[in-house]
């Protein structure tokens, strides 16, 4: 067919549709590849990095890069796996991450793909930012200290207009995102769901849902990350 190709992940062979991208023929072929910052329907920026893979020998992120015929693409590998956990490592160490007292423990992507890398002791040296929790929206706590900077928040929350409510400030290490204060006193009820639900980890939450579901019962205590696209 004139608008299929045929590429290689891990050796096996799969065919998929001109224009998509790595991560996206992966996922239509169960073959999962991590990510923190891609969201569907979103526009992808490769920021995290996680969803790295090697084509045809380079270092390539998948969410962002289209696929080719003949591509040959190494995503199960043991370098590809320490990459991507030394990544989680250092978003655990560059924030202040206390999973046990966090609302969004067992539903978290950085806590499930650090249980799926078996990452235990970081190697890296934690380095214990000062930063605030915002809490003056009426319907959202912005928790800064479990931000990873992913751009979900950023790219999928919008008013009917098109206006943006969450954005980037400053630069450098003081980099963060932030709520804006008009449109947030006015958010909707679904939209602030919608943004915690869209955030990888908990630093959205929905004021009034605390710790709703018990042990045992979220969405990565039931099955590990990654089991709903796998073969």
């Amino acid at each position: 067919m004139a608008n299929t190709i045929k590429i290689k992940i891990d050796g096996k062979e799969i065919i998929t549709a001109k224009g998509k991208t790595i991560l996206e023929a992966a996922t239509d072929n169960g073959v999962f590849i991590p990510t923190l910052c891609h969201f569907a329907g979103a526009a992808p920026k490769g920021s995290c990095r996680v969803c790295t893979v090697k084509v045809n020998n380079r270092f390539m992120t998948s969410c962002s890069t289209p696929v080719a015929d003949g591509m040959t693409i190494n995503n199960n590998i043991d370098e590809i796996a320490d990459f991507r956990k030394s990544i989680i490592e250092l978003l655990f160490v560059s924030g202040n991450h206390f999973c046990p007292a966090c609302e969004k423990s067992g539903n978290c992507e950085l806590q499930a793909l650090a249980y799926r890398f078996g990452m235990l002791v970081p190697r890296f040296p934690f380095s214990f930012p000062k930063r605030e929790v915002d809490a003056s929206s009426p319907k959202i706590i912005k928790e800064q200290n479990r931000c990873i900077l992913c751009k979900r928040c950023i790219k999928t929350i919008k008013d009917k207009d098109g206006k943006r409510y969450f954005a980037f400030n400053k630069r450098g290490n003081e980099l963060k995102v932030i709520l804006d204060k008009k449109l947030g006193n006015t958010m909707p009820d679904k939209l602030a769901k919608q943004a915690m639900d869209n955030c990888p980890v908990g630093s959205i939450i929905y004021k009034g849902k605390g710790f709703s579901e018990p042990i045992g019962t979220r969405k990565y205590d039931k099955k590990p990350i990654g089991s709903g696209v796998e073969d």
